[in-house]
């Protein structure tokens, strides 16, 4: 009797240790996920904290007067004269106007607080109606990018030592009149890069990424899927097949430099194929993705029953109608799920597109698949390298961009897995 109770007590206290020890495993498990979590907060509010002013801009309206004689401008049709004219001076006598305390003495630092492109874009509107000459206008223009990283970011030193205190008074004064107002940021979606933060936008980046991911999608999913049935279904099982298998594995794993590196060889190097477009960086962005690709389709492929082609081959079937009837339709909704986890890893790739050229300063946007372009992760890597603080703001406004992008992709892989999965 004696025996059996030291064994029940024995059992007891080695299901209380098995207990403890489960019970601290998931402690940790949920400490993991909190951590992560935490992490991911910290990392989504410094972004978004940062990058949430980049979609205001800061514009100045102004009654300017279009005196002809102040611009040496007598006709607003003759090309040679418009190129002649002087379109600055309108714009600092209309913002000494608003401002009462300037003197004359004061127009350098006036002029600091007018963008450097609102004379072209007096002489733009000018040119296409050219019966506002000796008229006054009120028209609105971009404020200096010094002045708009102080309005959005007011009572912040940090962000105002570009501005002398007297400009920051003038600014304020012109605040409180109306005169400068944030409002959302178009400038931002529908222009290219520029030297200039308050006129740098990301459409050229965006429009680029689009055509090297339509590249990258036309060659990686046809050839990845018909790999990925040939081994699965066609190839014999020999050394040969192991020694393909083994390597598309190992080139799952590659630095995607190493992609780039092999790009600039081969493409660019071997081929002669032009730097920074698209074709380009699709080639390189396909030879990256294609074993992501080949590995989940093949897995999608294996998903399949056996009885499927049992049953097909039954009825007579060959085996390509077994393939391409049966067994390819329904591991159709894997392979197209892989494909789009592996474009959003494509279109987040920076390092590998950087040693085909896609680095450079590209102001148009491109047109077509062999003019010049860069992508949206490069032209975060651009901005951020940047000391300006707007462009650091817009870089973070971009990587907003650039994650709405991945999440939605990563959004619809799911809802495809979930609509068309089919369980057995």
């Amino acid at each position: 009797m004696t025996d059996q109770r030291s064994q029940a007590e024995l059992v007891r206290q080695s299901l209380k240790r098995r207990y403890r020890k489960e019970r601290r495993f998931r402690a940790y498990g949920i400490t993991a996920i909190a951590i992560a979590l935490a992490a991911l907060v910290i990392l989504f509010a410094d972004i978004i904290g940062k990058g949430s002013t980049g979609f205001l801009k800061t514009t100045l309206t102004l009654n300017v007067q279009l005196d002809g004689q102040m611009m040496y401008l007598d006709d607003a049709t003759d090309e040679r004269q418009l190129k002649m004219a002087d379109f600055v001076e309108p714009l600092i006598q209309a913002l000494i106007r608003e401002i009462p305390s300037v003197t004359e003495s004061d127009r350098s630092a006036v002029r600091g607080l007018i963008n450097p492109y609102a004379s072209v874009t007096l002489r733009d509107a000018l040119k296409a109606n050219p019966e506002w000459l000796n008229t006054t206008r009120t028209m609105t223009f971009l404020a200096h990018s010094n002045v708009d990283v102080y309005v959005k970011h007011a009572g912040n030193e940090a962000y105002s030592i570009k501005l002398s205190e007297q400009q920051r008074s003038w600014v304020d004064q012109l605040q409180e009149k109306g005169v400068i107002e944030t409002s959302f940021n178009d400038v931002f979606f529908q222009n290219g890069d520029s030297r200039d933060p308050s006129k740098a936008g990301i459409l050229g980046a965006v429009v680029g990424s689009l055509l090297t991911m339509f590249v990258t999608l036309i060659l990686s999913f046809p050839i990845g899927v018909a790999a990925a049935i040939y081994l699965e279904e066609f190839a014999p099982h020999n050394k040969l097949t192991d020694f393909i298998e083994v390597n598309i594995n190992n080139l799952a794993a590659v630095p995607s430099i190493i992609f780039g590196l092999l790009g600039l060889a081969v493409f660019i190097n071997l081929f002669g194929m032009p730097r920074s477009v698209p074709v380009v960086g699709g080639l390189v962005l396909t030879l990256m993705t294609l074993p992501t690709i080949i590995i989940s389709s093949r897995a999608a492929i294996k998903s399949v029953p056996p009885s499927i082609r049992e049953a097909a081959e039954g009825i007579g079937a060959s085996k390509m109608q077994v393939v391409l009837h049966h067994v390819l339709p329904l591991a159709m909704p894997g392979m197209l799920t892989g494909s789009i986890i592996g474009m959003a890893q494509a279109l987040g790739e920076t390092a590998p597109l950087l040693l085909i050229g896609m680095v450079a300063f590209i102001v148009d946007v491109p047109d077509g698949f062999f003019d010049s372009a860069t992508v949206l992760p490069v032209q975060v890597f651009l901005w951020s390298g940047s000391p300006e603080l707007a462009f650091i703001e817009r870089a973070s406004a971009a990587i907003m961009v650039l994650l709405a992008f991945l999440m939605s992709m990563n959004a619809l892989a799911i809802w495809m897995r979930k609509r068309l999965e089919r369980r057995w």
